[in-house]
């Protein structure tokens, strides 16, 4: 699209909102109606599609890409009403007689731009949000998922009108064409480089945003942790979509005393979940790009690889990988991997630990496996992160009972189910005062007695 078309598409969203047609409830209702049934239709679409793109089998599409929507669709659906309501606040005596609230209101235009390592659930799940909250939106996918991007475009195409909801394709003139505009909210989902980028533009207009960004996320394993869950659930946030995930586990951290055992049966459970030859498994997906498999075969140092290590040019696959005797100097620990290779470094100390993690930058994850209550709670409070797991890994972003966001580095805001919808909500605090008394005492000539019930009031 060039700049004027995008000009075009803002200004008549911003006309569409001004009329107040995306206010009333009813309307975000049947928005929302009219993109369930469309995304349930499209299901296979979406699964070639995310086939094609990333390699992801329909079973892993469904778990972590359109089954999320459909959820998040579900759950706005069912507490909507509540939330567009106002919310009566308790009024001060001192401004007796009135009525104090909080109106949720919509920003306005909004704009979403999504990444390509679930580009169906990151570009549909906050805009669901959006819409729920009354605004119109620009959509903006990766250009890195081509064929997702196509069948997002036919879905919203099916169900909105662009002055509603309009899907903007390309790649970096595009993304610069839209960040020059006046966006009314900026929500982005990508890499901190990028996000630097949208905050630099967004200051422009002084548009708040919210950041979903990443980092290096660490997987604690104390001494007293279950070994054998534990590497069955690390295997499983590591590995899954080859590793793209933003907060999939970085590196293992790993108390010394355990750590050989951690590696025994992290290398079986490699072996459980993705069988013999991974290169060769129809559900283990692949790189996005050979760009970025080019990346990630210049983060494995071969003379400390003690698992997995082959790749596949043709196929853009990379074995599960294991690193051991890894340290902090290592390439492999000087950016997210983002990719599935697995550094393992070594503590002797909790405390150790706590001052290490914070002393890099903030993860957008932090999980710990342990037995023991005190250092969960040690960990999980002592440590800046995003959000996070005791004994799990991935799960805690598959809720609309919490809000998922980045912390420092890894990013700024909130989203998912209610916090999704007060992301994209401005609440208006008003006072209505009634007209029937009208206490004297702010009124100048200011008189002894005024400042007395004004003290009396304000303590």
């Amino acid at each position: 699209m060039t700049e004027q078309e995008i000009k075009r598409i803002v200004a008549r969203q911003r006309r569409y909102f001004q009329t107040g047609a995306t206010l009333p409830v009813s309307m975000r209702i049947a928005s929302l109606r009219r993109l369930y049934p469309a995304v349930a239709a499209h299901e296979k679409e979406i699964h070639d599609a995310l086939g094609k793109d990333l390699g992801k089998s329909g079973f892993e599409s469904y778990m972590c890409e359109t089954g999320l929507v459909l959820e998040e669709i579900s759950y706005m659906l069912k507490h909507i009403r509540r939330f567009a309501s106002d919310r009566r606040v308790r009024t001060p005596l001192a401004q007796f007689h009135s009525r104090s609230f909080k109106r949720p209101s919509p920003y306005g235009v909004t704009l979403i731009m999504s990444p390509w390592n679930y580009p169906f659930m990151l570009t549909l799940s906050p805009l669901v949000d959006a819409l729920a909250a009354g605004n119109t939106a620009v959509v903006k996918p990766s250009a890195y998922s081509p064929t997702t991007t196509q069948v997002i475009c036919r879905i919203l195409s099916q169900c909105f009108e662009p002055r509603y909801v309009a899907v903007v394709t390309g790649g970096r003139a595009e993304n610069t064409s839209l960040l020059k505009e006046h966006f009314d909210y900026i929500f982005f989902t990508g890499s901190q480089s990028v996000g630097k980028e949208v905050m630099r533009n967004a200051a422009e207009h002084l548009t708040p945003v919210t950041l979903e960004l990443g980092g290096k996320s660490p997987c604690i394993v104390d001494q007293t942790a279950n070994i054998r869950l534990a590497a069955r659930r690390i295997v499983f946030g590591k590995y899954l979509n080859c590793g793209q995930t933003c907060v999939a586990p970085d590196y293992i951290y790993c108390h010394r005393s355990v750590k050989d055992r951690l590696v025994k049966e992290l290398k079986k459970q490699i072996q459980e979940q993705y069988g013999r030859q991974p290169l060769h498994n129809p559900n283990y997906g692949k790189i996005i790009n050979e760009k970025h498999f080019d990346r990630l075969l210049g983060l494995i140092d071969e003379e400390k690889v003690v698992h997995g290590g082959g790749s596949d040019r043709d196929s853009l696959r990379i074995e599960p990988t294991i690193i051991d005797h890894a340290t902090f100097s290592d390439a492999v620990m000087q950016e997210e991997i983002f990719g599935p290779i697995m550094p393992i470094l070594v503590f002797d100390s909790l405390d150790e630990v706590i001052r290490t993690i914070n002393s890099h930058p903030h993860p957008l994850a932090l999980y710990c496996f342990t037995s023991s209550r005190a250092s969960a709670e040690k960990i999980t409070s002592h440590c800046g992160f995003g959000g996070g797991c005791i004994n799990d890994t991935i799960i805690h972003l598959a809720t609309t009972e919490m809000g998922f966001g980045g912390f420092g580095e890894s990013g700024m805001g909130a989203y998912h189910g209610k916090t999704g919808f007060d992301t994209f909500t401005h609440y208006k605090s008003i006072v209505d005062k009634k007209t029937w008394l009208d206490l004297p005492m702010r009124y100048q000539p200011y008189r002894k007695i005024h400042e007395k019930m004004v003290r009396s009031f304000l303590k």
